[in-house]
This record gives structure tokens, sequence and C-alpha cells, in this order.
């Protein structure tokens, strides 16, 4: 069999779920050459861009690089964080699969026990997530949030470290697929104890917890991933992911979406903050996923606060 150059970040997270893709492809198909790569996104190299605003720079900065190299024939597969995709693929990719879904929640990381409420008053929090922040300051207006940069590792030993913040959040799906255990509710970092609270009020953004695989359309090769594929994930994630498209799609919106599915029905709930002085909520379910997105976006588009 021909080789496959397997393009991904080089963050600890990146290659876990590279090697996920990896092992999940080579026990489907033995014989099977893959050779990973690391691409430098614009994300991984500029640490003073802005991640959450709708700049020119805002848009793909963790996958574009990766995508021109597909494009391009440098690599055969690109692995990425669902939540990290723009809803738009560029013309000539496409998703060739879709890998299970991981825990969809937000996590607290905190030096302070008692999760979010044991926050002390004026605490800060680092995160570059408008939704996080709204739905943060929704229960607890007195928290500051303070913009954090970093891959996991980094934004652990920054709260551990309480130089620039007392907690963060982060996807329980990333910290497990680094190892870390969760059903303590305790975290050492550097020998400082942090505690871990499940967020699980919090919504999450589209395709959090989801790992895609793209290919180049037509490729040979991307029959081989359907192996990997998980049709129940990938109808979930369509729709979280269209709410996005509808509302405009891009990281700088503060919103949330999760749809789950059973018996061929999929239930989604979305919020959304369309300015600092408006929280509004939608849901929707039926057996399709454009559907049921379509709905939930003309009700957040609509309704008044």
């Amino acid at each position: 069999m021909k080789e496959l150059i397997l393009g991904t970040r080089g963050s600890d997270l990146a290659l876990a779920q590279a090697r996920l893709v990896r092992e999940g492809l080579e026990a489907a198909h033995p014989g099977l050459s893959i050779r990973e790569t690391i691409i430098t996104t614009a994300g991984d190299a500029g640490s003073l861009l802005p991640l959450h605003e709708p700049t020119s720079e805002g848009s793909g900065l963790f996958t574009r690089r990766i995508e021109e190299a597909l494009l391009s024939g440098e690599i055969d597969l690109a692995v990425h964080s669902l939540k990290d995709l723009p809803v738009d693929l560029p013309a000539g990719l496409t998703l060739a699969a879709i890998l299970p879904r991981a825990p969809v929640e937000d996590v607290l990381v905190s030096r302070h026990a008692g999760g979010w409420e044991g926050l002390p008053p004026g605490s800060t929090v680092g995160t570059s997530s408008p939704r996080r922040a709204f739905l943060l300051r929704s229960r607890r207006p007195d928290l500051r949030m303070a913009p954090i940069r970093g891959n996991v590792p980094t934004r652990l030993a920054k709260v551990a470290s309480g130089g620039e913040c007392d907690a963060t959040v982060l996807a329980a799906a990333g910290l497990s697929r680094l190892g870390h255990d969760l059903s303590s509710g305790l975290l050492s970092v550097g020998g400082h104890p942090l505690s871990l609270e499940s967020l699980s009020w919090m919504l999450p953004a589209p395709g959090q917890g989801a790992i895609a695989v793209e290919t180049r359309a037509g490729c040979p090769s991307a029959g081989r991933l359907r192996v990997l594929h998980d049709e129940t994930t990938a109808r979930c994630v369509e729709a979280e992911r269209l709410v996005l498209r509808h509302l405009g799609g891009g990281c700088h919106l503060a919103l949330g979406a999760h749809a789950t599915s059973a018996r061929e029905m999929l239930c989604l709930r979305a919020v959304f903050q369309p300015a600092a002085d408006a929280h509004r909520s939608a849901k929707a379910s039926g057996p399709d996923p454009g559907s049921v997105a379509l709905d939930v976006a003309s009700q957040l588009l609509s309704r008044v606060p």
C-alpha cells in the first residue's frame, strides 16, 4: 500500500489525536504505512494573534496552513479538533471521517476548592472564549475574564503558578486525551494541587469533543477512513455547525450548541449572546440536521432577549 502522510499540529493534544487516527487506521488496514508530519499553523506561530475576534486572521488560525498542505499534495490527510475548523471548507477538501465523540463538557480548573462557586469574589478566569466568558458571567458577574494563550499544559501551568489567573476553563475531551483522570476532581501540576469541576450547565462550542479527518475530495485513500467514521456523531456536529453558519460562522461568536441523538431524532439546544446586554436560548428537535439547525438559528436571531 502507498504510504499515507498525516498532517497535524505539534501540540501534545494534536499529537494524541493524530495517534488515535493512525492507530485506528493501522488496526483496520494491516500493512498500511502512515507517516506523521508536524505543521506549524498561524495560531501556533503567532502568540499575539487574537483567537476570538473577527479579523482577517481570525478564521482558520489553527487549520489554514494544514489545509494548504493538503491541497498541494504535501500531505494526504489532516487531523483536526472539529471545533477549530471553519464551517465552510476550502474548495477541493472534504471531511472523510468524524470519530466517535468524547465527552463534550467544559471543566473549570482552579487553584481554589469548590468549583465556580468556590472562586473568591473578583477572581480572574483565564479564557479567550466569548462563549465561556459570557456563560460564566451569567452565574458569577463578579468574575474577571482575562485572555489566555498556550496549549493545555501551558494553561494548566499558568493556573498553578497563580501569576495570571485563579482558574481557567478547558474541554474535558482534551484533558482526557492527554491522560488526565477527571474522576478524582483533582489534578497536580508542578506540585500544586488544582481542583476540577465539570461545568455540565455550560453548553459546549459547536463540534467540541469531536475529531475530524480532512482529505482532498476524490482522494483514493478516503475510503480507508470510513472505518473511523461515526455517523451519529457526524449528524450531531453537523447540526451544531450549521447553527454557527446561519449566525455568521466564526469563533468570535459567543455561541454554545449541543445536539444529542436518540432513535434517529436530534435534539439541539443553543445559547447565544449577540450583544453585551443580550442572552438568547433556543431548542428544537427533528430527524434532519439542517432543518433542526435552521429552526434553532431562526429562534436565536428573532427572539427578543
